[in-house]
């Protein structure tokens, strides 16, 4: 044997080892974190992105966009597709004054060529986003018309081949994660299958006539429209897609909608009821949540997902508790609430918002609660943002620039309000902030801070003047008198009080999402004020 084929082996077994140790070494790392249980899954920690960014921006834009209306000119402007068919006699002469047809001539369908992004500049977006303080973005990858934002090779119904023409899912990620921002495409399709029916959130569903005929006459809308009702087929479309945007984007964090089928059509399914085919979807969404969860690991990806709805998704613990609008009056289990500047998610021509004063008061209480602060905004077809909504962003920006040592990074202390004074408050290390929402003009006691030693304060500061801060320790509790110049902020005033001890009381918290959930409900699925339920 020569020399060189000798070397020639040798090479060949050096190679065949190496390649069996990398690969025994890349099983040892790509084992999976979770095994596939609800109760393995109950064990995810909360990122600490998540908990320590508290402020993320959430997107509702689609072909819905284009619209921009609702019967009565407020509530989810983004479900009108559907509101088209359920209401045709206000809807059909609407769209035949705006584009001369109704359906079946012209649906929904027909209005998707408008959606064209012609304005839109997803690097603006993002340094937008960025400036005014936010951490993460939760953008629509798909709502519950069958839409897809991005370039997707399950439907023709896709961003990048029709109107914008565009990978609007890719292209936002990009631009926010350069600008160092998480990243979410959010994922609503659950609700698709009685989007366009006769009866909502039924396993059996059929579409309405109009939609039939609209199909009938164009054959690919079925794939936009469909499909109706609930099937193993259209339980495998859903995890497909879902899973298509997951390798494409690799979300930082699974967000999806609420499941009302959970708990309607004779399921409960958290209880153990339900009909075959949701006891499958509901199978079948615990396995996608477990590969997003071990796909993230196996990259080193720190992901997360988020729990949906007055009656959860998931059992507790599988992601954050969130609800639209979300107010809780205790601490509750990490939360977020997906919250709107109007009544409207989906842009809204006229939209009511809500104060500026009203936004910062929201964010505060909600943070001080344990809460995630995910504000929304509804751009129009061209891309553009509405005024209203960009100086509402900019607004809680210039105020984060001042007061943000008391959100970021912060977590919750004994108590989260004191009413009489408007005061919340948050920690981080050996420091409490107690946040004052009516504008300090004379002194004012922190009430949960009767019994504090006099050594146990080492010195107070209001965040963004360099004026000083008289205070003292009494029996009743801290007694602060506020400096006459108030400095840089507005519509709240944050003291930063350093002690001689760590001021996180985790104990503090009702990890009973039941009961920290009661009462809260203000708005159904539709976005139509409950006035019964508040």
């Amino acid at each position: 044997m020569t020399t060189g084929k000798l070397y020639s082996i040798l090479i060949s077994i050096i190679i065949i080892l190496t390649s069996s140790k990398c690969s025994d070494q890349q099983k040892t790392e790509t084992k999976p974190l979770y095994d596939g249980t609800w109760e393995d899954l109950q064990e995810m920690p909360v990122p600490d992105w998540f908990n320590d960014g508290k402020i993320g921006i959430f997107i509702h834009w689609g072909p819905y966009s284009v619209i921009g209306h609702r019967k009565g000119g407020r509530g989810y402007a983004e479900h009108v597709p559907k509101m088209i068919y359920e209401d045709p006699n206000y809807y059909y002469p609407y769209l035949e004054e705006r584009w001369g047809a109704a359906p079946p001539e012209f649906g929904y369908k027909d209005i998707i060529p408008e959606f064209k992004a012609e304005n839109w500049n997803p690097d603006e977006w993002a340094e937008l986003f960025s400036e005014v303080g936010a951490k993460y973005v939760v953008f629509t990858a798909e709502h519950h018309d069958g839409w897809a934002n991005w370039a997707s090779d399950l439907t023709p119904w896709n961003a990048l081949d029709m109107g914008p023409k565009r990978d609007l899912v890719g292209d936002l990620g990009k631009a926010v994660r350069a600008k160092g921002l998480k990243y979410a495409p959010s994922y609503h399709r659950e609700r698709h299958t009685s989007f366009f029916t006769t009866k909502k959130y039924v396993v059996n569903a059929t579409a309405r006539p109009d939609i039939l005929e609209e199909i009938k006459r164009a054959p690919k809308a079925e794939l936009l429209y469909g499909p109706f009702g609930f099937s193993s087929e259209a339980v495998d479309e859903y995890v497909a897609r879902w899973k298509e945007i997951q390798d494409k984007y690799q979300p930082d964090m699974l967000w999806m909608d609420d499941f009302p089928i959970y708990t309607r059509d004779g399921n409960n399914v958290r209880k153990g009821i339900a009909k075959p085919v949701i006891k499958y979807f509901d199978d079948q969404l615990r396995k996608m949540i477990t590969e997003y969860m071990n796909d993230g690991a196996a990259r080193g990806q720190t992901v997360y997902c988020n729990n949906k709805g007055g009656n959860r998704n998931w059992p507790d613990g599988v992601g954050c508790l969130e609800k639209d609008n979300l107010k809780l009056k205790s601490i509750g289990p990490k939360w977020q609430s997906c919250t709107t500047f109007g009544t409207s998610f989906g842009y809204l021509e006229g939209d009511t918002y809500k104060s500026i004063e009203g936004v910062i008061h929201e964010m505060v209480e909600v943070i001080s609660r344990n809460g995630n602060f995910l504000i929304n905004i509804g751009p129009k077809a061209d891309g553009t943002i509405v005024p209203e909504q960009v100086e509402r962003l900019q607004a809680m920006g210039d105020w984060l620039k001042v007061n943000g040592k008391a959100i970021y990074g912060s977590r919750y202390w004994k108590v989260n309000q004191q009413q009489n004074e408007s005061l919340s408050f948050t920690t981080n290390g050996n420091k409490l902030y107690a946040i004052k929402c009516t504008q300090p003009q004379t002194s004012f006691l922190v009430e949960a801070t009767a019994g504090w030693s006099s050594d146990y304060v080492k010195s107070i500061s209001l965040l963004g003047s360099k004026a000083k801060v008289v205070w003292e320790l009494t029996p009743e509790g801290l007694k602060i008198t506020p400096p006459k110049d108030l400095g840089e902020s507005k519509y709240a005033w944050s003291f930063e009080i350093v002690t001689k001890e760590e001021q996180y009381h985790p104990k503090a918290i009702q990890d009973d999402a039941s009961k920290a959930l009661k009462g809260t409900k203000k708005v159904d699925l539709d976005g139509n004020v409950n006035t019964k339920n508040k």
